[in-house]
């Protein structure tokens, strides 16, 4: 494309003329042009870097949107210091140190603009005199920044879109304070929105902010800004960051899909959210940190962590304060960490949460009123000296364990209730304390107070009901309880003296042992699961409620296939048996280490096995109770240094009396493993076995490969397992014997032909890495059963027959083999 004609119209009224006319180029025309006049450029390309000091209007030839290209071979392509009006231009730039477009003074309109270029920056707005109206401008920019607001300059960007920058998409800085309207920001690499310096500031209202390498909003060194009614979503870090002393408020705003934090804050920042939402991020939804770092939400939500991260994090002596706002869908709610750390939660709900829903460590504090907790493993955990804080008028429901308070934690618990816990309510170890007034405990499966040795704990006005174990459980030595009341009590408690305290004595519906009867030794961390103590059963005998070996091996036996497995079962099972009775008859017995290596593919019983022989040593007197806590890597590493340490203890103690099954170990130690947490998970669990070694059974299990390179990660590993099982995949015959238990157990039968056909089909069925085993026989079954269904259902009256007959044609056809390469 060549250089076209300038049309120049005068529009004074001087009566001077000779401005009017076409000049052959745009600097031609620019030297003869006074404000009010308008400059329509023909379609062409124009090697020249413009100036306009004139109030005047430049646009391209009507009808000719882009067709106008602005694009000298170095410098400025438009340099504006003037009120002009730009529209219809294409801007090209090529030089690294310079914009393709600035503006420099005056309020000029730049509309309907596309700027395309490898400049320093797209469009630069510097110094305080700067404040141009830009609408419907694009930028794309691949060497620099997208937009720059610099030295003092501001203005209004209304429906403009950075669709590509090497650096910021937006950045302000020096002071510079544009508004932002309906914008668009993605595809930068660097942050999308940046804003830094004391006195630079940013408002945008309705923008966008997405697929950004980098930060999608990032405030720093005093700058402020405010975002209302934005999304920031698919960035490849942090959603929003702030650091020293930013300020930044975000209203009605939307934080998707971000794989680390969604809002980061650090250094004296201060956040103000109301109305936003912050939802599939992959470590923290708000992470805090520092003194004098602050966030305050009102009516905010934040739920679906895609991540193994706390939603809320505050550390360092940060304050977060949440106002009817809502958590939920999380591995944990808040977590808050350090001396003078804080968390403020009024009117707020936490639910549908994997571990705890409000964790207080290291001497932090927090303080909730009129709350909700449901669906979590624990309500809230007081974990160490120094944490404390006040729970009041909250309510706790559907949890594992309600509160915890462990390690001398000392919060102060008001009119709270917890409802349907499957552990105890409140469940006070190893030197907390604590003070519970008029608390409640409705419909434990566990104790409603549990409060173990050493623990001087206060409760007053409280009251239990339909407890399953007890309304209270004391230590002797134990807390000071006054008017406290439980359905199994009959009157009112009488008040204990401040001198007799727990130690008074059981009273009614509370039951009071020592501590040589308490089953958790201490200091060991709270328990989530509170194991029944040995002296409620017989010495080495079977703990109450506990099937018989006989029984449990009966069931083993009835199992399909895994010979091997049953006779590696039994002849440890023997091992054990014999070794007690000798005990008994003051023989000595020999050592039989009771943990054990599955190996195998996925879908042959492992987990099955595991549930079993858990019964068989709580039936022989090995385990206290039997029963089976499954984990699996997530379950145990953490996301800080630390944290892996206390999940991993957590989920021992959940194990204690029992069996812990830990799938697919090997992932606790990956190959490329470098800093991962998944060591630290490992070396805890080979120190709590040794510690707790006739406490917990652990089983380790995984593909066959993997758990030879696992029992090789730490020294200390493979000494801890006693043998290892594998086993074998199931052969076809096993696989139908397993359809044939389905069919009888659902009353189905099968028709003749059917068995010949379910061999057949599972002999040429292909046994990849993905092969289910026994669950693929149990889907082949129930995909049996729907294709039946749906031939039945068009029969008007169907007989006893056509209802249970399972034919060879109800069988799915096989899935087709991957295309040879």
């Amino acid at each position: 494309m060549v250089q076209g004609t300038v049309q120049v119209t005068h529009g004074g009224s001087s009566r001077w003329r000779r401005r009017s006319g076409e000049y052959p180029t745009l600097a031609a025309a620019l030297a003869v042009a006074g404000d009010g006049d308008v400059l329509t450029v023909a379609p062409g390309t124009y090697r020249e870097n413009l100036v306009l000091h004139h109030a005047v209007t430049l646009r391209g030839a009507e009808g000719g949107l882009g067709s106008v290209r602005i694009a000298p071979l170095d410098g400025v392509a438009l340099t504006v210091r003037a009120s002009a009006v730009v529209q219809d231009l294409y801007l090209e730039g090529q030089d690294r140190a310079a914009p393709a477009l600035l503006v420099e003074d005056g309020c000029p309109e730049l509309t309907d603009l596309r700027v395309s270029t490898h400049s320093a920056a797209g469009i630069e707005v510097r110094g305080p005199g700067a404040r141009p109206l830009v609408r419907r401008c694009t930028v794309e920019n691949p060497a620099g920044v997208g937009i720059a607001v610099v030295d003092g300059g501001g203005g209004v960007f209304e429906e403009c879109e950075v669709v590509a920058a090497g650096q910021t998409g937006i950045s302000v800085r020096g002071g510079g304070r544009p508004r932002l309207e309906r914008c668009r920001v993605h595809h930068a690499t660097g942050a999308g929105i940046g804003v830094t310096g004391e006195g630079s500031g940013l408002e945008a209202l309705g923008c966008e902010v997405y697929e950004v390498k980098g930060s999608g909003v990032q405030i720093a060194a005093r700058a402020t800004a405010r975002l209302t009614d934005c999304a920031v979503h698919r960035t490849s870090a942090d959603g929003v960051t702030l650091d020293t002393d930013a300020v930044l408020t975000l209203a009605g705003c939307d934080i998707h899909d971000i794989p680390e934090n969604a809002v980061d804050l650090r250094s004296r920042s201060v956040l103000t959210l109301s109305r936003t939402t912050v939802r599939r991020f992959g470590r923290n939804g708000l992470s805090v940190w520092d003194p004098g770092t602050r966030v305050d939400a009102e009516s905010c939500e934040i739920h679906d962590s895609t991540g193994d991260y706390p939603a809320v994090w505050i550390s360092d002596g940060a304050t977060v304060a949440l106002d009817s706002c809502r958590v939920h869908d999380v591995p944990d709610a808040l977590f808050v960490l350090d001396r003078g750390s804080r968390v403020d939660v009024v009117d707020s709900d936490l639910s549908q949460v994997r571990n705890t829903a409000v964790s207080v460590s290291d001497g932090a504090t927090a303080q909730l009123d009129d709350c909700r907790i449901r669906e979590a493993a624990t309500g809230a955990w007081f974990r160490d000296h120094g944490s404390g804080g006040t729970l009041a008028n909250c309510t706790i429901d559907a949890v594992q364990t309600g509160v915890i308070v462990t390690k001398g934690a000392d919060p102060a618990l008001e009119r709270c209730t917890v409802t349907s816990p499957a552990e105890a309510g409140f469940y006070v170890s190893a030197g907390g304390r604590g003070t519970f007034t008029a608390c409640r405990v409705t419909g434990s499966s566990g104790f409603g107070f549990h409060v173990m040795d050493g623990c001087r704990t206060t409760l007053t006005r409280c009251h239990t009901e339909r407890c399953a174990r007890g309304g209270y459980e004391f230590a002797e030595d134990g807390p000071l309880a006054q008017e406290c009341t439980s359905d199994e009590s009959g009157p009112r408690l009488a008040a204990q003296s401040a001198s007799g305290g727990g130690s008074a004595g059981a009273q009614a519906g509370i039951r009071t042992v020592t501590a040589a009867q308490s089953s958790v030794p201490q200091p060991a961390p709270a328990p989530a699961t509170v194991p029944r103590p040995a002296a409620e059963r017989p010495e080495g005998g079977a703990a109450a409620g506990v099937r018989g070996s006989g029984e449990v091996l009966g069931q083993l036996d009835a199992l399909v296939g895994l010979d091997s497995v049953k006779r590696e079962v039994r002849a440890l099972t023997d091992m054990i048996e014999v070794g007690r009775r000798r005990q008994q008859a003051g023989l000595k017995a020999a050592s039989v280490r009771r943990h054990l290596v599955f190996t195998g593919s996925p879908g042959t019983g492992k987990t099955t096995v595991a549930r079993l022989y858990g019964e068989i040593l709580a039936s022989l007197g090995v385990l206290e109770r039997g029963h089976l806590v499954e984990v699996s890597r997530v379950d145990l590493v953490g996301e800080h240094i630390g944290s892996t340490a206390i999940r991993t203890q957590e989920a021992f103690e959940r194990a204690r009396g029992g069996v812990l099954f830990i799938d697919e170990a090997y992932a606790l130690a990956p190959e490329d493993s470098g800093r991962d947490f998944g060591r630290e998970a490992i070396d805890t669990l080979v120190k709590l076995m040794e510690d707790h070694r006739d406490a917990v059974v652990v089983i380790v299990a995984g593909y066959t490969a993997e758990m030879d390179r696992f029992l090789t990660v730490n020294p200390g590993v493979a000494s801890r397992f006693s043998r290892t099982i594998t086993f074998g995949d199931y052969g076809p015959g096993e696989l139908l014997r397993i359809v044939e238990q389905q069919a009888e157990e659902h009353e189905y039968r099968l028709g003749e032909g059917t068995s010949e056909a379910l061999l057949t089909y599972f002999t040429e069925l292909p046994k990849g890495p993905a092969f289910g085993n026994g669950r693929t026989a149990r889907q082949t079954f129930e995909s049996m059963v729907e294709r039946h269904a749906g031939r039945v259902a068009q029969l008007s009256e169907p007989s006893t027959d056509e209802l249970t007959l399972l034919f060879p044609a109800d069988l799915p056809a096989l899935p087709a083999l991957p295309a040879p390469c």
